[in-house]
């Protein structure tokens, strides 16, 4: 990845921005001057990858596909993850670019079904083609047919489920931790257990890790940490899996991918051995202080959801007016 540049010196008392994150947007044209024939702008990647990605895409669109995130990325992280909804915007903002491109996807940890009523991406104009991965990739729903593929849940799920209150009650963190049960929002396909309403998050977070990692590996499950989440879930269902496979199927040469949060990693990696093997990629992080490791290995950081949504609006502008 390439060195951030050099910053000059502010007498702001905030912080500088990250280096790879977006610039502040130009002020709005005067109405009454001439329009430039400039093509809209399009944030710039920090690393020459990035910048080879982006070109690859812009120059050759339909061999192009763009796969998201959904929480902290498509949508904004809330205290109750049922409350979550897509970012204003984000789903018309996303019609308006997946038909200039080969495909466009979302994946993510939540169940497919979920994704799609919380995102609102059902029948918004552009996303007929639109495919959804949940839980990992164990879960995809097509636009097309408006249905979702799954396979049966793993046995591990049901045990984990009839244990885990036991596990909370003994590490002493029940007081404001909640699960999301396999029944309510997972499928049956996993559990995550959040500590954002804990009375500190942070430590709830840290002390749950490893009598949930034991307690997961009893039943040949693994644990994804996240946000101030730990999901259990089936071994071999990541994002990296999941998008590999996916950018496979769809025969494309380029890869936008967008995350935000530790499990995010593994969509990154798949990236990086994409680019390796010859095709184009860029990695870009919605940005968020939790999560600073993504940002690091990123090609681009925009300011969250509304980050996102701006950059699908620049890209879908540009691709518009070529």
């Amino acid at each position: 990845m390439g060195s951030p540049p050099n910053a000059a010196p502010t007498p702001s008392p905030e912080p500088a921005p990250h280096p790879r994150a977006t610039p502040d947007p130009a002020p709005a044209p005067d109405p009454a001057q001439p329009r430039s024939s400039a093509p809209p702008a399009v944030p710039v990647p920090g690393t020459r990858a990035g910048r080879d990605g982006l070109a690859a895409l812009l120059a050759r669109p339909e061999r192009a596909v763009i796969a998201i995130d959904f929480d902290g990325t498509l949508a904004d992280i809330v205290p109750d993850p049922a409350q979550a909804r897509a970012h204003p915007g984000a789903a018309a903002a996303l019609g308006r670019l997946a038909p200039r491109l080969r495909a466009a996807a979302v994946i993510t940890g939540r169940p497919a079904g979920v994704a799609v009523a919380l995102g609102g991406v059902a029948g918004v104009p552009g996303l007929e083609r639109l495919v959804v991965l949940g839980h990992y990739g164990a879960e995809r729903w097509d636009a097309a047919t408006a249905t979702v593929r799954a396979p049966a849940p793993h046995p591990g799920i049901a045990a984990v489920q009839a244990e885990l209150p036991g596990v909370l009650d003994r590490s002493g963190v029940w007081r404001g931790t909640w699960v999301e049960t396999a029944v309510e929002t997972k499928g049956g396909r996993a559990i995550a257990v959040h500590t954002r309403r804990a009375d500190d998050p942070q430590a709830a977070f840290d002390r749950l890790r490893a009598p949930l990692a034991a307690l997961a590996e009893r039943h040949g499950l693994v644990v994804e940490p996240g946000r101030l989440v730990l999901e259990l879930r089936p071994p071999g269902m990541d994002k990296g899996v999941a998008l590999a496979d996916w950018v496979r199927e769809t025969g494309a040469t380029t890869v936008l991918y967008m995350g935000d949060d530790l499990g995010d990693l593994a969509a990154f990696a798949a990236v990086e051995e994409l680019r390796a093997g010859g095709l184009t990629g860029v990695l870009v992080c919605s940005g968020s202080d939790e999560v600073t490791e993504l940002a690091e290995r990123a090609d681009l950081v925009v300011d969250g959801p509304r980050g996102v949504v701006s950059l699908l609006t620049a890209l879908a502008d540009r691709l518009a007016a070529s």
